[in-house]
């Protein structure tokens, strides 16, 4: 039986704006009911343009915000922000990696600092082992053992998002939620990290919540797509039912008018570059 690392019933995410001494109050409602679940080692890219509420379900599904109304459930166990049922431990099973590389890092911190800092701060870890950790990670990840004691204006925009996917994983998550994390990237450096998330995800088994608007890293990396329109999950399949027979208007409107870049070509050609 397949095992669910995350699963949300009937998502619900209002926002309260105005009611102030010359407007009235009026509720927004940027997540409407929604469901879904992903199972161990898979990942469920969330698609939909700007403001249809994928980066707000990013958000509830990392405990950062919380739902107005429904269940979310990690590893089976409920967890509510509201109610402070979620706990420190599984809060450390699912990290966040953000679009913007260069905004996610603490400019006045080496990297070494950046990636051990996670463990000092929940687990107590010595720093001899903090260190050593570290520089695995920093390997895992691409990077030289020199990068160790360099600061985040040293180094491009892929190799920060690198550094970023390194932060997400000091705590071993069961879960990645990446919201655009590839988005702000030249193309063939888009290949690259899309390469090193599919490695990590084999190595450590990672489940991944991908947000995406670009059709051609969702139809690389996803194996189920959800498509969402205006706080609504409009279509939900396997990522191949889904490109193959969209069956939601706005799904065919937005395959239509997304210009779609070749990343599986240019990881072909990369690949046989570093051949």
């Amino acid at each position: 039986m397949s095992e669910i690392v995350v699963e949300g019933r009937n998502i619900v995410r209002d926002y309260r704006m105005g009611g102030g001494l010359f407007s009235q109050e009026r509720v927004v409602h940027a997540v409407k009911g929604v469901s879904f679940k992903v199972e161990k080692g898979k990942t469920l890219a969330i698609v939909g343009e700007s403001g249809c509420g994928k980066s707000t379900l990013a958000r509830i599904i990392t405990m950062i915000d919380a739902q107005t109304d429904g269940e979310l459930f990690i590893d089976g166990v409920p967890v509510d922000i509201r109610t402070q049922s979620m706990t420190p431990e599984m809060r450390r099973k699912v990290q966040i990696v953000f679009q913007n590389p260069y905004g996610s890092l603490n400019p006045r911190q080496k990297i070494g600092d950046v990636l051990g800092e996670p463990l000092l701060v929940n687990t107590g870890m010595p720093a001899s082992e903090r260190r050593d950790k570290a520089m695995q990670m920093l390997l895992k990840v691409g990077l030289a053992p020199e990068h160790f004691n360099r600061y985040p204006h040293m180094f491009s925009g892929g190799q920060r998002q690198r550094i970023a996917i390194a932060r997400a994983l000091m705590l071993n998550p069961r879960l990645l939620v990446l919201d655009e994390p590839v988005s702000a990237l030249d193309l063939s450096v888009q290949a690259q990290v899309l390469n090193l998330l599919a490695d990590l995800q084999d190595e450590f088994e990672l489940t991944y919540v991908f947000i995406s608007h670009d059709l051609s890293v969702v139809k690389y990396i996803a194996d189920e797509v959800m498509v969402m329109y205006f706080g609504e999950a409009v279509e939900y399949g396997s990522r191949d039912a889904v490109f193959a027979d969209p069956k939601h208007e706005y799904t065919r409107t937005l395959f239509a008018a997304t210009p779609r870049a070749d990343v599986e070509s240019i990881r072909q050609r990369l690949a046989k570059k570093a051949a």
